[in-house]
């Protein structure tokens, strides 16, 4: 009789749940920016000659490109490096501005995203705007912040599905497992990412105001790595009522 009644429920929810996840992956990236492409192809696509029609596949095409680099190009930027360690600071200061006028344009939930992961992006800047100023290490310092920077970009992806989750279907199926899987990827290897800076930090013969810098940002790197760790555990922890129906049949047999 308990199986009974547990298949019912599976069946009863199942057609409910399908609803709900096909309405969420109507628009499985859910960004602006694909909505203005797609709307932009509907507006010109009527009325014109097969030369525009080219011409508009081939925009629509590079649209498409910068879909993925744009979260590159907000993040880093025109990035320049510092002379003296006040002018980095000041350099970090500005681009942290732009950062935030940049974003205004973005969905609530995009914004959100990106202010959680304000701290990485900030630490990318300054150390590579340090690289003159680290005499034996700057080049590597360089290449781990930009590590970092395709780090940011694929964690921004994820956390951006997490967060635009549709309420019900979390309910019923769960977190957003594959996101999580993603996010946990990128954690594991900042750490060692952060290792290596680290290491290059005692190296370094900058003097102790650069040192001072560097572990500025080695600790913002840090914190943010715990609250993704965080977040991805979290949504780890949510089976939704499949999950419990799974369960139980587990304990029926």
């Amino acid at each position: 009789m308990k199986k009974i009644i547990i298949s019912f429920l599976v069946f009863t929810l199942f057609g409910s749940v399908a609803i709900a996840a096909s309405s969420e992956d109507a628009d499985p990236k859910g960004s602006d920016t694909s909505a203005k492409i797609e709307n932009s192809q509907q507006d010109r696509g009527t009325g014109q000659d097969q030369q525009v029609q080219t011409e508009q596949q081939t925009q629509t095409k590079e649209g498409e490109k910068e879909e993925g680099s744009g979260q590159q190009n907000l993040i880093l930027g025109n990035q320049q490096r510092a002379r003296t360690m006040t002018e980095a600071r000041e350099m970090v200061k500005e681009r942290k501005q732009e950062m935030a006028q940049e974003i205004k344009g973005l969905s609530n939930i995009q914004q959100k995203v990106y202010q959680n992961q304000n701290k990485v992006r900030e630490a990318v800047h300054a150390l590579l705007s340090l690289e003159d100023l680290a005499p034996g290490i700057g080049s590597r310092v360089s290449d781990i912040a930009r590590g970092f920077n395709n780090s940011v970009q694929a964690t921004i992806i994820a956390e951006e599905k997490i967060q635009k989750r549709n309420a019900f279907v979390r309910f019923f199926i769960g977190g957003e497992k594959n996101a999580t899987e993603d996010m946990e990827q990128e954690v594991k290897q900042n750490q060692q990412r952060i290792q290596e800076l680290k290491q290059l930090r005692e190296e370094s013969v900058g003097g102790e105001e650069f040192k001072a810098m560097m572990q500025e940002q080695i600790q913002k790197m840090e914190e943010e790595q715990v609250r993704l760790q965080q977040l991805a555990d979290k949504e780890n922890s949510a089976n939704g009522v499949f999950g419990w129906v799974r369960n139980l049949f587990r304990w029926g047999r």
